[in-house]
């Protein structure tokens, strides 16, 4: 019977860490599905503060987006990078967004009391999907998961797993 629990166990553990996809994996999965020049699902999510921000307030602007997870090790990895691009004078907005209460993610107010002790994310506009709304319309299937969005708010591209500062800044210069 023990054995039997610890072959559960370890099987529960694999379930939880595929959610979390590596750079290589990334490659060869769906590294750079394209959109066919659909526009980006419109949203309108709470940040931490509790400030109301909607797609439509980045009309004009490309905006990347890093969907991510508390729980998800490549995700808290990338954390101090994607505070420094988020700091940093861009052509393009970042954005996060976390779906508590979704996806075994923490409730908003654990969700909000674990990231202020979390460092090197003061630059990190982290935006609540309560339910995982957006999660399922822009079509992630684990995190971390980038998306890239034109100015002319056309979903440009989806690329699951860790992407470094100098590739999102690269893909953002061949995007309108």
């Amino acid at each position: 019977m023990k054995a039997l629990s610890k072959i559960l166990m370890i099987l529960l553990i694999a379930i939880g860490l595929s959610g979390c996809s590596s750079k290589e994996n990334a490659s060869t999965a769906n590294a750079d599905q394209l959109n066919d020049g659909k526009a980006a699902p419109s949203f309108e999510l709470v940040d931490l503060e509790g400030n109301t921000h909607q797609l439509s307030d980045y009309a004009g602007e490309k905006v990347y987006i890093k969907f991510w997870a508390s729980w998800c090790s490549i995700c808290l990895a990338g954390m101090n990078e994607l505070n420094t691009l988020a700091g940093e004078e861009q052509d393009f907005t970042v954005l996060t967004i976390v779906s508590p209460s979704s996806n075994a993610e923490k409730d908003s107010e654990s969700f909000a009391k674990w990231f202020k002790g979390v460092e090197n994310t003061s630059n990190i506009q982290v935006l609540l999907d309560e339910g995982g709304n957006m999660f399922e319309q822009y079509g992630i299937i684990g995190y971390p998961t980038s998306v890239y969005i034109g100015s002319d708010g056309v979903l440009v591209k989806r690329q699951q797993g860790h992407i470094g500062n100098e590739q999102i800044k690269e893909a953002f210069g061949m995007i309108q």
